[in-house]
C-alpha cells in the first residue's frame, strides 16, 4: 500500500529509500495506517538562502546531501537539492542541518527546520488546555527548507541547561534572573558558545509560559534547541501520539538531529505518556522512560550516513541510569537498545536531567554498548531543588540540588571527537568546584542542626579534641563521578592521602534543609549523592588551627582545589 502511494506520485524507492532501509518505510507507513492515520508522499528542495528571504526562486540553488526525514526515515537531497518522503498525519518533516550551514533562527533563537502535516490540525474533541496545532491543510506541493552558510570550526562550545522547569511567572523570574543573565559573562572568560540546548522540562506543565520562556532564553543570542521533558505534555491527551500537541506547535517537531564543526547532535524524546488519569483531571498521568522503536530507526538511519571516526551527541530528558532509582519514571526501559542502536560510533556522548542530580554514567558492552565505552551525564538542574530553599539578597532560592551540587548549567567544550563539561554554578560562579564539611557523631547531623540556632558551627569549626577520632572530612565535588580522583592533606606540609568515594547523603544537604524545611517544596527530600568523598581526620590531631587542603582531578583530567580551617579546642 506504502509503495503504492509513493509511485503514484513519481515517487521511487530509490528515492525514499536513500539512507534508509526499504522494509522502514513500509513499516512506518503500515504503522500509521493501523493507527488510522493516512500516509502521503511529501517531496520538496533544501536550497541556499543566498539572499536571507527564505524564500525559494527561480534562481536558488539546491544543495545535495543534506539529510532530511519524516522521524524515521532519512533521505538525502540529490544534486538539485531535492527529497521525497512519505509523511503520516500529525508528523513532522525536518532538515538535518549540515555542518558549514544554518537554518532560519526566529527572533527566540528558535532555530526553525521543521514543517508539521497537520490537515486537520489537534482534535478538538481533546479539550487541550493548551493550544495545540492549527490545521496546515493539504501538503505543500513542495515543502522547503531554506538554508544560510556560515563558519564552524571542529573546536567550539555550547550551553546545556536542564530543567529549569519553572512552576509559575515568578519562578521564570528566577530563571532570567539566576541563570540567564549570567551568560552574558561567558564571553569575557573566553567562552563563545555556538549553541544552547535544554534537555527537557523547559516548564512545570504550564506551557502557556513557552512563549515568555523563549523570549528570556532569546536574550542570551544564541539558536536554542529543546529536547521535550514529562512536563513539557499536554496533560489531558488520551496517549503518547497526542502528549506534545503544544510543544510541537511552538518547537516544530518532538525529536530531530543537526551537525555542527563535523559532530552530529541528536534533540531527543524520550518520555513515553501512558495518558491522563481520568480520576485526576488536570493532572499529571502515568509516563516512563522509552525511546521507541521508531526513533530508534530514526537514530539509526541518520547514524547510516555519519562518518563513524567523528563526534555524536546525544541529548534526551530521562537518564539512561540514575541514582534515583530503576523505577521507569527515573530511566529508559529501553536504554540497552539505545546502547546498541548507537554502537556503531564510538566517539559518543549522552545528556540528560529528570533527577536534579548532577551524575557521570560509563556503560560498555555488558550495557549493550558495543562501540567502547559511552560516557552519560546527568546534568544538574537550573532549578536545582525546584526553586526552593532559603532566599538570597535577591529574593532567589538557594535551589541546593538533592545531591549537594548547586543549581545552574554547564558548558559542553568539544574539540574534534573529544569534548569536556564544566558546570558553571548559578548563586557564586566563582565559588569552586567542591564544599568541605565536617561529619561527626558530635555534630553536624539534621536533628542538631534543627536545635543549633548558629549554623556557623554546624558542619565545619571547632570541634573538641574528644571528637577527632570520630569525625569525617566530607567533600562533595560537585561535577565528579566515578572516575575522579579525591585527596586531602591536613596541615601545612601534610601529605596528600587519598579519600573514598562514597554513595551517600550530603550531610550539608540534610542540615540545610532540614534547617529550611519552611522553604523547600515537599517533594524535595535530600538524596544520594554520587560525587562524595570522605576520610577520617588524622588521630592524635592535638588543638589548635588546621589547614585541610582538597585536591580532586575530574573525569576530564582537570584539577579543582579547595580548603578550609579547622579548629581543634581542648
Amino acid at each position: 500500500m506504502a509503495n503504492d502511494i509513493l509511485h503514484s506520485h513519481g515517487i521511487t524507492r530509490r528515492d525514499v529509500m536513500a539512507g534508509a532501509a526499504a522494509s522502514g518505510v513500509v513499516l512506518a507507513a503500515g504503522a500509521a495506517q493501523a493507527q488510522g492515520r493516512a500516509v502521503r508522499p511529501a517531496q520538496g528542495m533544501v536550497f541556499e538562502d543566498a539572499d536571507g528571504s527564505r524564500r525559494r526562486n527561480a534562481a536558488s540553488r539546491g544543495v545535495p546531501g543534506v539529510m532530511v526525514s519524516n522521524g524515521r526515515d532519512v533521505v538525502k537531497t540529490d544534486a538539485d537539492g531535492r527529497w521525497a518522503l512519505p509523511v503520516a498525519d500529525g508528523d513532522s518533516l525536518f532538515v538535518i542541518k549540515p555542518s558549514g550551514w544554518m537554518t532560519p533562527v526566529d527572533a527566540a533563537g528558535l532555530p526553525r527546520f521543521a514543517y508539521v502535516h497537520a490537515p486537520v490540525g489537534t482534535p478538538a474533541a481533546l479539550d487541550l488546555r493548551f493550544p495545540g496545532l492549527a490545521p496546515t491543510g493539504p501538503l505543500p506541493e513542495s515543502i522547503d527548507f531554506p538554508l544560510r552558510r556560515q563558519d564552524e570550526a571542529t573546536r567550539f562550545d555550547a550551553v546545556l541547561f536542564a530543567d529549569p522547569q519553572p512552576e509559575s511567572l515568578v519562578e521564570l523570574g528566577y530563571v532570567r534572573d539566576d541563570v540567564v543573565a549570567q551568560l552574558g559573562a561567558l564571553p569575557a572568560s573566553g567562552v563563545t558558545p555556538a549553541f544552547g540546548i535544554t534537555v527537557g522540562d523547559l516548564m512545570f506543565d504550564d506551557l502557556s509560559l513557552y512563549e515568555r520562556h523563549n523570549r528570556i532564553v532569546g536574550t542570551i543570542g544564541l539558536p536554542w534547541y529543546n529536547c521535550p521533558g514529562n512536563h513539557d505534555m499536554n496533560l489531558e491527551a488520551p496517549d503518547n501520539r497526542h502528549s506534545r500537541e503544544t510543544f510541537k506547535r511552538v518547537f516544530g517537531t518532538r525529536y530531530h538531529a543537526f551537525q555542527y564543526g563535523g559532530a552530529t547532535v541528536f534533540v531527543l524524546d524520550n518520555v513515553e505518556y501512558l495518558g491522563a488519569d481520568a480520576a485526576k483531571p488536570g493532572k499529571s498521568g502515568a509516563y516512563r522512560g522509552l525511546f521507541g522503536p521508531r526513533q530508534l530507526a530514526f537514530v539509526r538511519n541518520v547514524l547510516a550516513q555519519v562518518p563513524t571516526d567523528s563526534l555524536v551527541v546525544f541529548t534526551f530528558h530521562i537518564p539512561l541510569r540514575t541514582l534515583s532509582g530503576t523505577d521507569p519514571i527515573f530511566a529508559a526501559v529501553d536504554a540497552q537498545a539505545f546502547l546498541e542502536a548507537i554502537s556503531t560510533h564510538p566517539h559518543s556522548v549522552s545528556f540528560s536531567g529528570h533527577t536534579h542530580t548532577n551524575e557521570h554514567w560509563y556503560f560498555g558492552a555488558s550495557d549493550g554498548f558495543a562501540g567502547g565505552t559511552h560516557h552519560h551525564h546527568v546534568l544538574a538542574a537550573v532549578s536545582g531543588s525546584w526553586w526552593s530553599g532559603p532566599a538570597d539578597a535577591r529574593g532567589i532560592p538557594a535551589a541546593l540540588e538533592i545531591d549537594g551540587s548547586p543549581n545552574g548549567f554547564h558548558i559542553l567544550s568539544v574539540d574534534g571527537t573529544r569534548c569536556a563539561t564544566t558546570l558553571v554554578p548559578a548563586h557564586e560562579p566563582q565559588r569552586g568546584q567542591m564544599r568541605i564539611v565536617l561529619d561527626s557523631q558530635f555534630h553536624g547531623g539534621a536533628r542538631e542542626v534543627m536545635r543549633d540556632s548558629q549554623p556557623g558551627a554546624l558542619l565545619g569549626s571547632p570541634i573538641a579534641r574528644e571528637a577527632v577520632a570520630s569525625t569525617r572530612v566530607v567533600v562533595n565535588v560537585f561535577d565528579g563521578g566515578p572516575r575522579t580522583q579525591v585527596e586531602m592533606a591536613v596541615g601545612q606540609g601534610g601529605a596528600y592521602v587519598p579519600m573514598r568515594r562514597t554513595e551517600r547523603t550530603d550531610p550539608f544537604v540534610e542540615a540545610m534543609y532540614a534547617r529550611n524545611a519552611g522553604t523547600m517544596k515537599p517533594w524535595a527530600k535530600p538524596g544520594l549523592s554520587s560525587h562524595v568523598w570522605q576520610a577520617p581526620l588524622p588521630a592524635g590531631l592535638p588543638s589548635g588551627a588546621h589547614r585541610i587542603a582538597v585536591r580532586a582531578t575530574d573525569e576530564y583530567g582537570r584539577t579543582h582545589q579547595g580548603w578550609m580551617v579547622l579548629e581543634v579546642t581542648a
